[in-house]
């Protein structure tokens, strides 16, 4: 596969973090496996993603864890003419019959595209052919053959899909403060991977997820009595080799949360959980 970005011909807000970054050594057991993206066939090395949701309060939550390809596209890192993945439900259960949304490997070539554009001055590129319906959404950077991560922040408030995908292909590239922005040097190394949440349920207990499986967000009383939140995409817990509890305590220290995490005290975590599709490029 060529090294094409895919950026059409020109024309004229912060979230949370949802991926870790280094492997913390948590004790207890864990169960390791790869993370649950689906891979865009045909597409070539590419980016992809790592999320690690952080806090968020009121409002839009934002998270901190690629364009339309038309044929005349100068420039790609991906195949946009690859098919789409798979249907996505549309998110909270609200029915859509008429025509359900597919991730494809035009979101991710979109948001190479708006970067692109961004770190050389262009305009931005002209909307995608993808849907536009709102969804909860993430975008990751990635660098290098081992993937590290280099920015991933989305929001758990749905989005349109053209505006939602602009704006946090730009945070998670330059606002994640793990990182310092992304550069145009580091283009070529880049890997990109979008993610939709979906199938938002409250859980019945803070064990009441499974790894690799479901994302789960996290809400909390600190030690100072204020709420804060935590989140991480399925993935994650995997990645690092997690159970249940080394994930839910690791997302408490993320959450800012400094006491002793005891048994008592994870039975007062209320725990949301949902499910992602995701393309890489």
């Amino acid at each position: 596969m060529g090294k094409r970005r895919c950026v059409p011909p020109l024309e004229p807000k912060l979230a949370a973090g949802c991926c870790g970054v280094k492997k913390p050594k948590l004790s207890g057991s864990g169960a390791q496996s790869r993370n649950q993206s689906t891979t865009v066939p045909g597409s070539s090395s590419g980016p992809l993603q790592n999320h690690q949701h952080v806090d968020g309060s009121s409002g839009r939550e934002n998270v901190s864890d690629l364009t339309l390809g038309p044929g005349n596209s100068p420039i790609t890192r991906m195949n946009p003419a690859s098919g789409a993945l798979s249907p996505l439900p549309r998110p909270n259960g609200t029915a859509n019959t008429t025509k359900n949304l597919v991730v494809t490997a035009e979101m991710c070539c979109y948001c190479f595209d708006v970067l692109y554009c961004h770190l050389y001055g262009f305009p931005q590129p002209r909307l995608p052919r993808f849907t536009n319906d709102p969804y909860p959404l993430f975008v990751t950077w990635k660098t290098g053959r081992d993937k590290r991560l280099r920015g991933c922040i989305g929001t758990f408030s749905a989005m349109n899909l053209h505006s939602g995908l602009r704006e946090y292909t730009l945070t998670s590239a330059l606002k994640d403060s793990r990182f310092p922005p992304l550069t145009r040097e580091e283009l070529p190394k880049l890997f990109c991977s979008v993610s939709l949440l979906t199938n938002f349920e409250d859980a019945s207990d803070y064990l009441d997820w499974e790894v690799g499986v479901h994302g789960i967000r996290i809400e909390f009383i600190n030690e100072k009595g204020v709420k804060r939140t935590a989140t991480y995409l399925p993935e994650v817990a995997k990645e690092q080799d997690w159970d249940q509890i080394q994930t839910i305590d690791s997302l408490l220290r993320k959450g800012g949360f400094k006491a002793p995490i005891t048994s008592e005290f994870r039975k007062t975590i209320k725990l949301t959980r949902n499910n992602h599709l995701a393309v890489e490029e």
